[in-house]
Parts: structure tokens; sequence; C-alpha cells
């Protein structure tokens, strides 16, 4: 199983999150591109740590638009968006060489994450620029998502992932951030709860409902509040369990 986190978040003088601490408990990173956040210089130091920590380094792909992380719905033309995303992976994956790794995947952020879920155009044209860039490169989306089946049929690798810290509606899709009891904060409750879910393959949905939700990554909000203490003991209840924790990616 892969454990992954959205990392290199911080902005200048604003600092999101605890990449060093993370970087020592997950298995791969999902490292912003500069447009919901990130700027060059630390990302760079996000990207050196996960090199020295052998983490693998996905681009964390987004909307153009810091001032609401990425994380606010929008419908760029598909000229623009190809473009954007060629632009993230190529402006990550020059960082990445100077840092002594490389990109090995890409994960739409926020926004653009649910919206291609289910937007077969705007899932198309991530897809277009992935393959612009490189076709080896694979794409993490949301389990259960019409994008996965889309995607393997233009070629793309394709990993599906859960998440540890978000409620899931009764179909599988996720609860909106903005809705009562969409993101969890206690980490003991996350890391047995995810473990019923390796276990099991199904997850507890937020009116109480079994899910079944087929995925081959865990991810935890690098942004999160206790993000760090609720990766660790994530990572702790799965070891102990006896699940081997390793990269999605060679």
């Amino acid at each position: 199983m892969d454990l992954n986190s959205d990392l290199g978040e911080g902005y200048g003088a604003w600092r999101m999150g605890d990449d060093a601490a993370m970087l020592a408990i997950v298995t791969s990173a999902n490292v912003a591109c500069g447009f919901h956040a990130g700027d060059p210089a630390g990302i760079l130091q996000t990207l050196r740590g996960a090199a020295a920590h052998g983490v693998a380094v996905g681009a964390h792909v987004s909307y153009p638009d810091l001032v609401g992380f990425g994380r606010r719905p929008m419908q760029p033309s598909s000229a623009e968006l190809v473009a954007d995303v060629v632009y993230q992976i190529g402006a990550l994956q020059g960082l990445a060489q100077a840092a002594g790794t490389r990109v090995r995947y890409v994960k739409p952020h926020g926004a653009l994450y649910n919206t291609i879920a289910h937007d077969e155009r705007q899932g198309n044209d991530v897809i277009a620029a992935m393959l612009a860039v490189d076709p080896g490169l694979t794409l993490l989306a949301l389990a259960g998502s019409p994008l996965i089946a889309r995607a393997r049929e233009r070629g793309l690798a394709v990993v599906a992932e859960a998440f540890a810290d978000r409620a899931y509606h009764d179909d599988g899709t996720l609860v909106p951030r903005h809705l009562p009891g969409a993101v969890l904060h206690d980490a003991d409750a996350v890391a047995q709860r995810m473990l019923g879910w390796v276990q099991t393959g199904a997850i507890p949905s937020i009116t109480g409902r079994s899910v079944r939700v087929q995925a081959d990554s865990i991810c935890v909000h690098g942004d999160s509040p206790g993000a760090v203490e609720m990766a660790r003991r994530l990572r702790q209840r799965l070891v102990q369990a006896g699940v081997v924790l390793r990269a999605f990616t060679a």
C-alpha cells in the first residue's frame, strides 16, 4: 500500500504543513507546482527532502488559483488547461532534476481533481497534457471515478486513491469540504478506519453505511491540522498489522 501526502505548499513567508516530518512517514509526495501553492525555493527544498528519504515524487497540478488554494471550480478552455498542466509538470521536472529525483506521476489538486473525476472534457485535457509531456507518467485519481477507465483507454497507467482524512458519501464520492464532518481530525479513529478498509475493502460513509472503495494509495492532506501525527499513527497501525508500505511507482 502507498501512503501519499500533498507537500511543497508553502508560499514565501506563509508556511503550510511540515514537509520534513511528513517525508519521513509517507512513500509518495504530491508536490505543488506553483499554481495553487508553492514557491520555487520551497518546492526545491521539499524535492530535496523527498530524494533524501527515497520518497516518490508526483506533480500536484492545479487550476491557477493561489488566492483560493486551488479549491475553486474553474472552466478554462481546453487549450488553456492542457498548457497549464504541461507547464506545471515541466516546471516540477526541472526542479526535481536539480534535486536529484524525478517526477513519476501526476495528481491533480483540489477543484481540478474533483472536476475531472466526472467532467469528461477537462479530464481528457489533463490526460492529453500528461501524454504530451511523458506517456510514462502515472495518474493518481479518485477511486471509482469514470476518469480512471478513460485514462487507461488512452494508454496511461492509473492508480486509484482513498482519503484517510475525508468523509465519504454513500455512493463513494467525497463529502464537500464546506459540509459538517467532511474533514476528519481524530488520528486514532482515522488510523483504525483505514486499517479496516485495507483489510476489508470497505469504508464507513458519513451515514455509517459500508462503502466499497478499490484503491492502492492512501492520502493524508499535509495542510490539515495534526496531519503529521495522523500520518504517523496511520503508518504505525498499518505496519503493525503487517501491511507493506511502498510507493506505487518504480
